[in-house]
């Protein structure tokens, strides 16, 4: 990657006689919990060029790998499918069916980049992948807690905190019970499972409440001031920036 920022961005602008940057913004790597997010960036990825109306269907795009992973075209063989097609089966050809079938299933519908829920701008991941890392690769001094690259690993704030910053901010009702989805969703790496098991409604009822409340703050300033003093308050420091 620093190759093709720097030597090729070299080369670039020579042979078109230009000058500055080639590419938006410093390459960035980003820690995954694979189980958790995978398929969704998969997804995300191979849709980006429908998303951008450069294409009708994914496989059309000649620059993505998505037709390899659904067999329409010989495959690459610097390609390795099996990580991903792994989730989608054992047999070849069934995961092959599925994988068309799973992105398929979302085509020309709206959804939400899981980029979204990195944390502190360097990991995508649950509480079980977090506290795995720290334990086997992780040793966070207390001076480098401010550390963007170590915020991730650090402190979140509890369900209960949440909660009783929420009742203090907002009367009880919809919007309530939305924002309190919409801190631990978006400020903590607690799934979305689990919020929707301690309100008793599904995983996709919670991605409604958090999609209405980040709606509701792009149109009202007042609650979205009010949300801005509740994240402070739970201590800004611990969450991602």
């Amino acid at each position: 990657m620093r190759h093709i920022n720097g030597a090729y961005t070299t080369y670039f602008n020579v042979k078109r006689s230009r000058s500055g940057h080639l590419f938006q913004g410093r390459y960035k790597a980003i820690l995954v919990d694979s189980d958790a997010y995978a398929k969704e960036l998969s997804l995300y990825i191979h849709l980006n060029p429908v998303r951008a109306k450069m294409v009708e269907k994914p496989e059309e795009y000649k620059w993505s790998s998505y037709p390899d992973y659904i067999s329409d075209r010989k495959i690459h063989e610097w390609l390795n499918r099996d990580f991903i097609l792994g989730y989608f089966g054992n047999k070849v050809s069934v995961a092959e069916r599925e994988y068309k079938n799973f992105v398929s299933g979302l085509e020309g519908k709206e959804s939400e980049s899981p980029l979204k829920e990195v944390f502190a701008s360097r990991a995508l991941r649950t509480r079980v992948f977090t506290e795995d890392v720290k334990k086997n690769f992780v040793k966070i001094k207390e001076a480098d807690k401010e550390i963007p690259a170590t915020k991730a690993f650090t402190e979140e704030a509890s369900m209960e905190e949440i909660f009783e910053a929420v009742d203090k901010m907002f009367s009880e009702g919809r919007l309530s019970r939305d924002v309190k989805q919409y801190l631990w969703h978006r400020y903590t790496s607690v799934h979305l499972k689990k919020i929707g098991e301690q309100f008793k409604i599904s995983e996709s009822a919670v991605s409604h409440a958090v999609s209405r409340v980040s709606k509701t703050i792009a149109k009202d300033k007042k609650v979205r001031e009010k949300i801005d003093k509740l994240v402070n308050k739970l201590n800004h420091s611990r969450f991602k920036t």
